[in-house]
């Protein structure tokens, strides 16, 4: 079986996206690129991700040309692609329609920095003109909108989070969805408190520091 390691990894993500909310039934896919062979394993198209098996984790070459798995992959293998293309720092990429994000995207509006975990996605979180799931004009919109970002809004649609690995990818997801939820509950209060460009790098320089140093051989 090609990529295994990298199938288990996104069959695993998938069921974690599903237990925190991020997505429902269906939605959402996640692919992940072998950064060796430049090959990807992402999520077959209208599969259950609770028995999601590896073996059912597509691979497909740069090209989007099927190499192993028996599944069609995801209806969204143009903006994987496009992303992978565009971004040779991209190892991996987590498409959500998760509640409070999907919102804003549906409002048409980028999410506001209202706290400072919005910077593992970037400045902000633009919003990519709308064009129907599963298109080339779906995948250009959002290739051109998420530029050198790690995030993006996909109008009337969802959102896409991009990262390093799988584990950066969902991190940023995570953070997109709880600033949303944040900027959205503050609303109902009031008018939310959005940090200034200053904050922002203050807090990105700090992330730099963040965790556990790296284990040394």
């Amino acid at each position: 079986m090609l990529l295994p390691d990298q199938r288990a990894a996104v069959a695993q993500a998938c069921r974690e996206l599903l237990a925190t909310g991020l997505v429902r039934g269906t939605s959402g896919n996640v692919s992940v690129r072998d950064p060796a062979s430049g090959t990807i394993a992402i999520t077959p198209t209208g599969l259950g991700y609770i028995g999601m098996r590896d073996s059912d984790v597509a691979v497909l070459s740069a090209d989007g040309e099927q190499l192993d798995g028996d599944l069609r992959p995801t209806s969204e293998v143009a903006l994987h692609l496009g992303i992978y293309r565009a971004r040779p720092d991209a190892g991996a990429v987590v498409h959500t329609h998760s509640m409070f994000a999907t919102t804003f995207a549906v409002l048409g509006e980028q999410i506001p920095a209202v706290h400072y975990l919005i910077v593992r996605a970037g400045e902000s979180v633009p919003v990519a003109p709308y064009a129907r799931y599963g298109t080339a004009e779906l995948a250009e919109s959002c290739v051109r909108t998420l530029g050198s970002g790690f995030a993006v809004l996909l109008a009337n649609h969802g959102v896409v989070a991009v990262g390093a690995d799988l584990a950066a990818a969902m991190m940023v997801a995570e953070a997109v969805e709880y600033t949303a939820e944040l900027a959205w509950r503050a609303r109902q209060l009031g008018t939310p408190q959005v940090l200034d460009a200053g904050q922002l790098a203050a807090a990105r320089a700090a992330f730099a520091s963040y965790g556990q140093p790296a284990a040394h051989a």
